[in-house]
């Protein structure tokens, strides 16, 4: 594709490629980007491609055959030279200029060196995805503690689990595949303990009658969690990990209603690894900066705004998927569609593909969108959660600020994460606040959802790499961009991927 971009999607996960592919159908010229190494993103993560056969992991997969049509799909759209693909490329800024966007990105396929390029586009799509929502917890810092997603990611990546007695905790239906996918792989999975109680769903059943294959999804999970004798506790909580070089053991109990945990019910249950989730908070660090407007949602973050048609409130640029809500990859896929339909109405070059009526997808956007929020309704973060903290306990983790010192500077007056972090230095270590800032914004303050903070520069870059944009023209969108000649050996081992 020599001729400049119609259309730049950052994120190759089910949102980015859904997008992708209906923007190629309906003839636009289109750049997709990501930081991985293979297509899919996190949900539809693999081994690499050398070490597939002896590492299978399709048994850890829902979708498999609506991944595939969207390899099909994007392989095609290379070999017509339409689609630039363009893994193992980390944007880390996006700005508007003139009548459209500056994509800044490093290549770091041939890491420790790293080579920056930038794109220009008409039109922008956002579809980065979200990262696991942490709760601390005394000793949530040992070796060994990792997040649910974390654990599921070694075992669709590598095929490795974590270790060998392993317990789980948190809330959402997330935590059920991860359990089930470990104990396929033989690892004792000692408790499954859901902060929340299934009777939470009764209050909300329109949405659950209205899936009925998340009906079936869970009942297969719940069939494998039977069958391998896994216990899933509800209304329980780990409250602690103890370790010394790791994780040794945990401390689990039950929970009252408002989150606290129940005197005399708590219990030690020795491991060697423990995963935790509480569900996900979207990665907005492209969409702050560009000024977007933000909306609520109902699992306490903010999230962008859309129209019915995934338009931000900024002209020509788009987002699909968890930026817009957690909500599970088949509403990712219907948002990166409807996206890609407003791109090319707005574009005005093209008709609209006629792969799917708009308004069946419109609906089943509508449909899956009310089973998110039930789901978030269903499984909110316990209220009470920071009684389990005691003053030593490290909230952030990048910069070693405890519980104690967070809550001395809420007494002094700090109303919100941002005056924390001035006070304290929470969430200005290496993950920014990633990890960190919910739990300093639930510890500070609940009245408003989380929103994080503006930053310029969403993913670390070198010196050197940003000197290279003063020295080097931008790159055009296809295979004579400077960069380009160093994509097509990787690049080429993705044609595999999408056969």
């Amino acid at each position: 594709m020599s001729e400049p971009a119609d259309l730049v999607v950052v994120g190759a996960g089910p949102a980015g490629m859904a997008a992708a592919a209906t923007a190629l159908a309906g003839g636009l010229r289109v750049v997709l980007l990501d930081s991985g190494t293979a297509l899919g993103g996190q949900y539809w993560r693999h081994p690499p491609e050398h070490a597939r056969a002896a590492v299978p992991t399709d048994d850890l997969h829902h979708g498999l055959r609506r991944y595939r049509a969207l390899c099909a799909a994007l392989a095609a759209g290379r070999a017509a030279g339409r689609l630039d693909l363009r893994l193992g490329h980390h944007v880390w800024s996006a700005v508007r200029e003139d009548d459209g966007f500056a994509v800044h990105a490093v290549d770091r396929r041939e890491a420790p060196r790293e080579t920056a390029l930038v794109l220009r586009t008409p039109r922008l799509l956002i579809a980065t995805g979200a990262y696991d929502r942490q709760l601390p917890f005394p000793g949530w810092d040992l070796p060994g503690v990792l997040t649910a997603g974390g654990l599921q990611a070694l075992l669709k990546g590598g095929g490795v689990a974590a270790g060998s007695r392993v317990a789980l905790g948190g809330t959402g239906p997330f935590l059920l595949p991860v359990a089930a996918g470990l104990a396929a792989r033989g690892v004792e999975v000692v408790a499954v303990c859901e902060a929340a109680h299934p009777k939470a769903w009764l209050r909300h059943p329109g949405p659950l009658l209205r899936n009925p294959g998340k009906w079936a999804e869970g009942a297969g999970y719940a069939a494998a969690l039977v069958r391998h004798r896994v216990p899933v506790r509800p209304r329980t909580a780990i409250v602690a990990a103890e370790g010394g070089e790791r994780v040794t053991a945990v401390r689990i109990a039950s929970l009252a209603p408002d989150g606290s945990p129940r005197p005399g019910t708590e219990r030690r249950v020795e491991v060697d690894a423990v995963g935790v989730g509480w569900g996900f908070a979207p990665q907005l660090d492209l969409l702050v900066p560009l000024g977007c407007a933000l909306t609520d949602s109902a699992d306490g973050n903010a999230v962008v705004a859309v129209d019915g048609g995934q338009r931000t409130t900024v002209p020509g640029l788009y987002a699909a998927g968890e930026t817009c809500g957690v909500g599970g990859a088949a509403l990712a896929v219907n948002e990166g569609r409807l996206a890609a339909r407003s791109v090319l109405a707005d574009s005005r070059t093209t008709p609209v593909p006629a792969d799917k009526r708009p308004a069946a997808v419109r609906s089943a956007v509508t449909r899956q969108r009310a089973f998110a929020r039930a789901m978030a309704l269903a499984h909110p973060l316990p209220p009470a959660w920071p009684s389990w903290l005691t003053d030593e306990t490290v909230v952030c983790r990048c910069e070693e600020v405890t519980a104690g010192a967070i809550r001395a500077a809420r007494a002094d007056g700090a109303h919100d994460h941002r005056q924390v972090k001035q006070l304290t230095r929470a969430g200005m270590g290496w993950c920014q606040g990633r990890m960190c800032g919910p739990a300093v914004h639930c510890l500070t303050e609940r009245r408003r959802a989380y929103q994080p903070a503006e930053r310029l520069v969403a993913t670390p870059v070198t010196l050197g790499a940003l000197a290279d944009l003063d020295e080097a023209p931008a790159a055009p969108s296809g295979p004579t961009a400077s960069t380009a000649s160093t994509a097509s050996t990787d690049n080429g081992a993705t044609d595999k991927e999408c056969s």
